[in-house]
């Protein structure tokens, strides 16, 4: 979307990458992305055949079971609905508020939903290359994986990055691909399918998901108390909802500070909990012997 200013009166018009005036918001209009329907396809292909003929032929006895099918194709769902329809046309023209619902479905829903899906067989014989384990290694490494996630995620949504990602339509894709790319890998450690790579024990499971919500925290922070629009791709676009560009922009700065982080800490207590039930067992059987 850009700007158009015409006549004495500097009229300002919103106007959609295809250069045509941007409309009002249909909300039973639904848009289909080939490209996100044939990654999406890909990806589903690649695992049926993993758990199925592949699984089948290399005599494995493992199953994946029906949870991880469920939560594998809740993953790709998850991404389906978030890039298609109306949430990407709301995310791409007229609310930003949305746009961060769209972001933390990409990246603090999908990637687990795809990790816990996969059975660890299916990921084996693509950690074989030398390389890929090299890589692996580093990537594995809770620093590496929090760094890559955090930078990428944040600077995204400073400007003028985030300018630069909604006027550039490839440049937009890229960033979403960054991100869902980097999801997988920062929440590798806390959900690593592969025993090769261990995940962090409870304790440092914990501490990990808590540094991680900080970053995103401090930049929710910044967009909901800014007094002015930081993001004027929107300002001009036909409201919905009734909403002004500021106030969905501190609206879309909540989401991201208070749902977005609260996720973490929804996931530490999960991780607490599920610790504390271990130990109790550990401690049961402790007792039981003696």
């Amino acid at each position: 979307m850009i700007l158009h200013e015409t006549g004495p009166a500097l009229l300002r018009v919103a106007v959609g990458r295809l250069g045509r005036p941007l409309p009002p918001f249909d909300p039973g209009r639904w848009e289909n992305h080939d490209s996100t329907i044939v990654g999406l396809v890909v990806l589903s292909l690649l695992y049926l055949y993993a758990v199925g003929p592949y699984r089948r032929r290399a005599g494995i006895a493992e199953h994946a079971g029906a949870w991880r099918i469920v939560s594998f194709f809740s993953g790709l769902a998850v991404a389906f609905f978030a890039l298609n329809g109306p949430v990407h046309d709301l995310s791409d023209s007229y609310l930003f508020s949305v746009h961060m619902v769209q972001h933390l479905a990409l990246t603090q829903l999908m990637p687990p939903l795809l990790l816990l899906g996969l059975p660890a067989f299916a990921l084996r014989p693509l950690a074989r290359p030398a390389w890929v384990r090299a890589v692996g290694e580093v990537l594995r490494r809770p620093g590496v994986a929090f760094a890559l996630y955090s930078l990428t995620f944040s600077a995204w949504h400073l400007q003028p990055a985030y300018d630069l990602m909604m006027r550039n339509h490839n440049v937009h894709i890229a960033t979403h691909v960054m991100f869902m790319v980097t999801a997988v890998i920062m929440w590798w450690p806390v959900l690593s399918p592969l025993p090769e790579y261990p995940r962090l024990s409870a304790p440092g499971a914990m501490v990990y998901l808590f540094l991680l919500s900080l970053p995103m925290m401090l930049v929710a922070a910044l967009i909901t108390l800014a007094d002015g629009v930081l993001y004027p791709w929107y300002a001009s676009a036909p409201r919905v909802w009734g909403l002004s560009a500021l106030a969905d922009q501190k609206l879309g700065g909540l989401i991201m500070w208070v749902p977005g982080g609260m996720f973490y800490w929804l996931v530490m207590s999960v991780v607490f909990f599920r610790w504390v039930a271990q130990e109790q067992r550990l401690d049961e059987a402790e007792a039981a012997r003696t």
